[in-house]
């Protein structure tokens, strides 16, 4: 019996080193989507010269950035072509007790728009929840002359469903086009900046993606092209309202605090403190209740 109490309480030390462990490990990768932050290009806010910044932007950048619209709704109701060329909602991608990945890109952008879905896609395949089945991606076209190109949106979507590399995700992945007014509505109700430049022919724009609840209103912005896999993670469990993922998924969720500034999670140190006190409490109880049958079992005798 002393053998079986001695092993019970070596075993809770162990879980409750490894649950810190994980933790502070988890802590440490959720700090790696920062690294663009500092640069104007991907910062949360607009660059406006009126107010007398300097950032040594050109001119084409000077009024670009993703400004944060927390809990903002996004217009339901405005139609788009989806890549086959019908007329969608944007609505029919909400209402399905799971979040949407927003990502507001080009599909005949040079660079920047391709590091985005790339550093999106790369980060979903280090994610255990399923496109499809746990969320949505939403790629909006912000160039409208991009709505009379036949198959563009269809095939970069087969692009990155195959670069996705996960059999019957298809139906999560959808790219769209849209009317000027249709692009207009969305992109300011999200916050999203962007400009056309006549000497380079391109637009100006800045790299991010938002996740929003399957109610259409903005939850999480992630700034960049790359985002960690447990950021992701994080806001889409976050932006279900517990509707997708695990239990241990719920508790790892607690014990990360998202910060809008950077659009990453960081480790809630006092929440970690508080669930390992219960754990070392239930350990010290159950260690308890050995001991007592213990005793129980002697006096009988």
């Amino acid at each position: 019996m002393k053998k079986s109490s001695a092993n019970l309480a070596v075993l809770g030390l162990k879980l409750l080193t490894s649950f810190c462990l994980a933790a502070i490990f988890a802590a440490g990768a959720s700090g790696q989507g920062q690294q663009h932050y500092n640069s104007p290009l991907y910062a949360p806010r607009t660059y406006d010269p009126s107010q007398n910044q300097t950032t040594g932007l050109p001119k084409a950048l000077e009024k670009v950035g993703i400004e944060q619209k927390l809990n903002e709704q996004l217009p339901l109701d405005v139609e788009f072509k989806d890549e086959n060329g019908n007329k969608v909602r944007l609505g029919e991608y909400f209402g399905k007790n799971r979040p949407v990945i927003l990502a507001f890109v080009y599909y005949e952008c040079p660079m920047l728009c391709n590091e985005v879905l790339n550093g999106l896609t790369g980060s979903l395949k280090g994610v255990s929840l399923d496109a499809g089945k746990d969320f949505d991606v939403v790629a909006i076209s912000f160039d409208a002359r991009e709505n009379d190109v036949p198959d563009l949106a269809k095939n970069k979507k087969a692009s990155y469903v195959k670069r996705y590399e996960r059999l019957g995700t298809e139906n999560g992945w959808h790219f769209l086009t849209g009317t000027q007014d249709a692009i207009d509505a969305v992109t300011k109700a999200a916050g999203f900046g962007y400009q056309w430049d006549e000497r380079t022919q391109q637009f100006a724009h800045a790299g991010g993606i938002m996740i929003a609840t399957s109610e259409g209103k903005l939850s999480k912005y992630m700034y960049g092209i790359d985002y960690a896999p447990l950021d992701l993670k994080l806001g889409l469990l976050d932006s279900s309202q517990g509707k997708i993922g695990s239990a241990v998924d719920q508790l790892m969720l607690y014990c990360f605090h998202y910060d809008p500034a950077t659009g990453t999670y960081g480790f809630a140190i006092l929440r970690a403190m508080r669930i390992a006190a219960v754990i070392t409490m239930l350990g010290i109880g159950a260690m308890l209740f050995v001991f007592w049958r213990r005793n129980k079992g002697r006096k009988t005798v």
